[in-house]
């Protein structure tokens, strides 16, 4: 039948900032979005498995911060700026976003450094 889902939808409403937020731990997951909810309502902690393709993504997104903010230390040296307060703000905030996603992500892989037994595992592993 058309139309009909097997499962009911859940959605609710975010400001723009709190999307942005969302949207960047979504990224240095590396998982879907649905997966991502999922695991984050249920179990209030995303375990984040370290592969290959997650930490390109951070490498990508490190990298263009890296570039945006070399050209704006270019324009403040140069007194030359062409970049808008709007865009300014909103390139802070993007930012803002990765680097609080990449520092969330590490806060749950802490048990990898910290603690006696290094061969300890993930409080959560049995959630990943």
């Amino acid at each position: 039948m058309s139309g009909v889902h097997k499962y009911p939808t859940i959605s609710f409403r975010v400001s723009p900032r709190e999307r942005d937020e969302i949207e960047a731990k979504i990224i240095a997951s590396g998982m879907q979005k649905k997966d991502y909810f999922i695991r984050s309502c249920i179990y209030n902690r995303v375990c984040v498995v370290g592969k290959e393709e997650v930490i390109y993504k951070l490498v990508e997104e490190l990298h263009m911060m890296q570039t945006n903010i070399a050209d704006v230390v270019k324009q403040l040296e140069q007194q030359e700026i062409t970049l808008s307060d709007e865009g300014l703000e909103q390139m802070r905030n993007d930012c803002l976003d990765m680097l609080k996603a990449i520092l969330w992500m590490l806060d749950g892989a802490k048990y990898l450094w910290q603690g006696e037994d290094n061969n300890k595992k993930s409080p959560d592993s049995r959630n990943c």
